[in-house]
């Protein structure tokens, strides 16, 4: 079985839960963001090319969460997940 790689720093981790409250999920993401800018310099002055790569992939990937977290909530409120299958095909047209 392939696994992914380790998340660089402990904040940093994808497998854990994301907050559901918009406060705590800001915290968590610029907590992610802050530990992975600093794992880059320390990686950076120990000139470790590959861990430094995987380190920028991480960040993007935050960066990413952090952005589309911060679009405004258009208030849409959604009685049950959207999925190909509960779409009319009179809507479609």
């Amino acid at each position: 079985m392939i696994l992914p790689p380790a998340p660089l720093t402990v904040s940093a981790d994808p497998r854990r839960e994301i907050p559901a409250c918009a406060g705590s999920r800001r915290d968590r993401i610029d907590m992610a963001l802050a530990t992975l800018a600093q794992e880059e310099l320390r990686l950076t002055r120990l000139g470790l090319a590959a861990p430094i790569a995987r380190c920028r992939e991480q960040r993007r990937f935050w960066a990413f969460l952090s952005a589309l977290f911060s679009l405004p909530d258009l208030g849409v409120e959604r009685s049950a997940p959207l999925s190909p299958s509960s779409w009319s095909v009179d809507r479609i047209r």
